[in-house]
């Protein structure tokens, strides 16, 4: 069941006003969510609702073992079950035969050729998504960052919440547990900010990253060398624009419907493209997986403020290159990984060298030269942005190329044939080049602005807020697609 269908729409529909027909009421209305929870999950494959339902249990129970012991050996021990089954889940389904794949080319390259088991395995969509909310909850527990839930309807509903259930945003159970078990309270700008983060979704997933892949990323990246250089290039920045519409409309959407169920989640996107360093793109993208990676991989590998020479920069590495294996099994993922990590890596070398040699400077001239001597340059602290967003932003849309490419051929032949400088633009539109440099500007406005638009909305007359919304719908309606294809995270 996509968001942007009719189907979403009156399946929410009739939540919406069960849910708050029942917000005097939390357990029954605890139940109604999960049961719609369950139904929107098996809407897409009946067979894993057992698999999200064991996840839950597996959690729920750890969760338990944790709260009636002290002993840190077993505690310690019970964290280590937990976690190596639920990512055992995940790597059978999403990493079994990547593994096999893999180990046939070793034993080929070595001349031990061995037949190996591969299976026909379906991946669970959302798989990696409510394990990662299920590692977070058993660690966070374990932490004494949260107490364990004793209800076991609250642990299977934080696992399940509909809305960000396939593709995020990963929501921390200490935000969520909370808000379980409080009347909800929905107030006309919530409302509005609910309305206009789902229209914002819906344009940016059915207008911009529809137009974007039919018209140029997809039949570029299909065959590259069958494209022009300059298709290429276009295609390379489209397609940047493109996966970032399409995630951070599927978190909008998923806020938004969350909000007019009376749920509050943090942002997940923050203008990523107009990032002038790589730090405060991951800063900025996909917040609930790079603070999830943070928090639970990188601090567990004691990366920290403390840490300093190669181990902070393995850290940063290890942590980068398993983000990108968690995008799927694939080679490309993997180098996608570790073409961040490297660029992480080379620009903490870089701001940590640079601000030594200030230090040393202003040392070497105390007593000489008063501080005041040294004041801020604002056209030099300009250019340094420009030249900061323009490496950050092509190190990214480069990688992206990576990371789009069904195989590590593809990536090469793509590369290849665009730095050839061959042939004009064929598939490369005005419309599309347009609507790619629009996406780019649009993330240098200031921040906070549906919020803020909605705080004004919602003094406006009824009808007026109808008209402005059902225009919006009205008007994707108009200039989009018939069908809607599949959001891109849903592989992941």
């Amino acid at each position: 069941m996509l968001f942007p269908t009719p189907q979403f729409a009156i399946f929410f529909f009739a939540i919406f006003v069960a849910a708050w027909a029942l917000r005097t009421h939390t357990e029954p209305r605890k139940l109604l969510l999960l049961g719609a929870s369950y139904f929107f999950y098996g809407y897409w494959d009946w067979r894993f609702l057992a698999l999200l339902a064991g996840s839950s249990t597996l959690n729920y129970m750890a969760g338990l073992g944790l709260s009636g012991t002290r002993n840190e050996t077993l505690r310690r021990r019970i964290v280590i079950a937990a976690v190596a089954l639920n990512l055992g889940v995940l790597g059978i389904f999403k990493y079994y035969n990547f593994f096999m794949d893999s180990l046939t080319d070793l034993t080929l390259a070595l001349g031990l050729h061995r037949d190996m088991p591969f299976l026909e395995i379906i991946l669970p969509i959302g798989i990696s998504f409510f394990t990662f909310q299920g590692i977070s909850y058993v660690v966070d527990v374990d932490r004494g960052h949260i107490k364990a839930v004793r209800s076991p309807l609250d642990l299977f509903l934080y696992i399940s919440f509909f809305p960000q259930l396939v593709a995020g945003p990963i929501v921390r159970a200490s935000h969520f547990l909370p808000q379980l078990n409080k009347e909800p309270q929905l107030s006309r700008t919530a409302v509005v900010f609910g309305f206009l983060l789902i229209l914002n979704g819906m344009f940016k997933k059915v207008v911009l990253a529809h137009y974007l892949a039919v018209g140029l990323v997809d039949p570029v990246f299909a065959d590259p060398t069958q494209a022009t250089s300059v298709d290429l290039i276009g295609a390379h920045y489209a397609y940047a624009v493109q996966v970032y519409c399409d995630f951070s409309a599927y978190s909008d959407i998923a806020i938004g419907a969350a909000a007019l169920l009376g749920f509050r989640f943090r942002k997940n996107f923050d203008r990523p493209l107009g990032a002038t360093s790589l730090a405060q793109l991951w800063q900025r993208w996909h917040i609930s997986l790079s603070t999830w990676l943070r928090d639970y991989l990188y601090r567990a590998l004691r990366g920290n403020k403390r840490d300093a020479g190669p181990r902070m920069y393995r850290n940063i590495f290890i942590t980068m290159l398993l983000g990108g294996l968690w995008h799927g099994a694939n080679w490309t993922f993997v180098i996608w990984g570790a073409i961040h990590g490297v660029g992480l890596g080379a620009e903490r070398f870089i701001k940590t060298r640079w601000h030594s040699l200030r230090q040393s400077r202003r040392l070497s001239t105390a007593g000489a030269v008063a501080a005041s001597e040294y004041p801020e340059q604002p056209a030099a602290n300009r250019v340094a942005a420009i030249v900061g967003w323009l490496i950050t932003f092509h190190l990214f849309t480069l990688a992206a190329i990576f990371f789009r490419s069904p195989e590590l051929d593809t990536a090469l032949e793509f590369f290849a044939t665009m730095f050839s400088f061959q042939g004009g633009a064929d598939l490369l539109t005005p419309f599309l080049f347009l609507l790619t440099a629009g996406a780019v500007a649009v993330q240098f406005l200031p921040g906070r602005g549906i919020e803020r638009f909605a705080e004004k909305a919602a003094d406006w007359p009824a009808l007026a807020l109808g008209l402005m919304l059902g225009g919006g719908l009205l008007l994707i309606e108009m200039v989009g697609p018939t069908g809607v294809a599949p959001f891109i995270y849903f592989q992941f």
